[in-house]
């Protein structure tokens, strides 16, 4: 009814427009409105280390970040993975992806569903399936500062350890971005997922980056990838963290 409202209202208005602009002899001038675009920012990351001597190490990682803002809505979708390996032994090997829609209902207040898949084999993880909705709000909505909280619940499945898990919880998380100019930005993120019926499980992602252009297209990215999770699987370390640098394309 709403939706229905507003359309009326604008058409009213613009078949008012037109008439004030009617020429003689019953024409008119339409009105022309500039076609306001929203489109896809994407970009596409590599990045390759590489020793050789006393320690003989190769780590690769790569990833897919495409988004897209309108007044009411904003979506992102994002894909990596990474490979690395010291002295033929395997120390880096997952997958990730994820997709979320955030719809706004004012200008800093929004609800989003999220959907985020990850693999780690080093991990001893075969697969986490998270799925839910949740509600945000932008403290800071700036030109070049943007500073999100986001609540909600979430479904979870899980192989961690040869074992199938499913159970609810509870996402907590926050976005932060600065431009400080058209060559350079800062961004980080957390966020905590502890089981809404065991709070002592939990897994707490951290990432923090800064990335600068090289040219109008590519740019260097160097981030902090770090995730905490207090249950592992068995013999597996609660903390993994990743220092990557990478090369990143944009269209």
């Amino acid at each position: 009814m709403k939706n229905s409202l507003i359309l009326f209202v604008v058409f009213i208005s613009l078949a008012a427009f037109a008439d004030t602009n009617a020429v003689p002899g019953g024409g008119a001038t339409p009105a022309l409105t500039p076609t306001v675009k929203y489109p896809w920012e994407s970009s596409v990351s590599a990045g390759l280390t590489l020793t050789r001597g006393n320690s003989d190490t190769t780590m690769f990682t790569a990833d897919f970040l495409t988004q897209r803002k309108t007044p009411v809505d904003e979506y992102r979708i994002g894909l990596g993975g990474g490979y690395g390996d010291q002295d033929s032994k395997q120390t880096v090997n997952f997958y990730k992806a994820f997709g979320q829609w955030n719809h706004l209902f004012s200008e800093r207040f929004y609800a989003y569903t999220r959907v985020e898949g990850l693999r780690d084999i080093i991990a001893d993880l075969d697969y986490r399936l998270s799925i839910g909705p949740g509600v945000g709000y932008y403290l800071l909505k700036q030109t070049n500062t943007t500073l999100a909280m986001e609540v909600g619940t979430e479904f979870e499945a899980q192989d961690l350890g040869g074992q199938d898990q499913v159970f609810d919880t509870v996402r907590l998380a926050e976005r932060f971005e600065h431009k400080f100019n058209a060559h350079a930005r800062l961004w980080e993120s957390a966020e905590i997922f502890p089981q809404v019926d065991k709070f002592d499980n939990y897994v707490v992602n951290v990432e923090i980056g800064v990335e600068t252009s090289l040219t109008k297209s590519f740019s260097l990215k160097t981030f902090l990838d770090d995730s905490y999770a207090n249950r592992p699987a068995p013999d597996k370390l609660k903390n993994d963290a990743k220092l990557i640098a990478a090369i990143a394309y944009k269209f």
